[in-house]
């Protein structure tokens, strides 16, 4: 890969962790913990790839083959959807929803962005060396941002349990992220997929627009949430 390439592949990443540091408002996380947080994020993958691995060697996916709609749904929203965000996911239930610096809503948006983007990281890096610049222009538009989407919606719910009431709320709503995430993951995926309906690819389009819409609502409330927001109002 080459230097012009590999500041194509990064470059959108950096991009998405600086807006969001500077997003957050009302008290900045600790660039040890966003570092941690971006480090299991590329870590991730090995995750992915073992678990993609036993997906194929065990589900059996050819017996839909004869399929298309069916076949491309599975691989979009298990295969690649699932597998993905449940990579994520345990890095953020288990490292940075349990650290103490995790106190107040928009946090949950933070960590899980800085850990899906370590991941986007490592994904873009090995796309972009196969296929070129086309590849990383494509992706920055595309890809990277979708990814940041998917753990907007994942982090804004991880804000919700991180103060919930009661534990089995807490559960619910990190399921719910989860769900979400993998949802609108599963949707961008699937139109790129289906070969035979080329004029689907649209909709993935679509996907990407309205779940950025709704990432920058979530944003928007969890960020209202914030216990330091008078605080900070005051100063400002």
């Amino acid at each position: 890969m080459t230097w012009n390439l590999f500041i194509w592949a990064t470059a959108p990443v950096i991009a998405i962790l600086i807006y969001l540091y500077y997003r957050d408002k009302h008290e900045k996380e600790p660039l040890s913990v966003l570092g941690i947080s971006f480090l299991l994020g590329c870590l991730s993958v090995i995750f992915v790839l073992l678990a993609s691995l036993l997906w194929w060697n065990h589900f059996p996916l050819y017996l839909f083959e004869g399929n298309e709609l069916i076949y491309m749904a599975i691989q979009a929203f298990i295969v690649v959807a699932l597998t993905e965000e449940a990579g994520k996911f345990l890095a953020l239930r288990y490292y940075a929803f349990r650290n103490k610096n995790f106190n107040e809503p928009f946090d949950g948006i933070i960590y899980a962005v800085y850990i899906s983007m370590g991941f986007a990281f490592v994904e873009n890096i090995l796309y972009v060396s196969q296929g070129g610049m086309q590849v990383a222009i494509l992706r920055t538009i595309t890809a990277v941002p979708a990814h940041a989407m998917f753990a907007v919606m994942m982090g804004y719910y991880a804000g919700l349990a991180k103060f919930a009431a009661s534990e089995s709320e807490s559960n619910r709503l990190l399921a719910r992220g989860l769900f979400m995430a993998i949802i609108f993951h599963g949707a961008y995926d699937y139109f790129i997929f289906i070969e035979s309906y080329p004029g689907l690819a649209i909709l993935t389009l679509f996907t990407l627009v309205i779940g950025i819409k709704q990432a920058h609502k979530l944003m928007n409330h969890s960020s209202d949430l914030s216990p330091f927001k008078d605080r900070w109002d005051d100063a400002s």
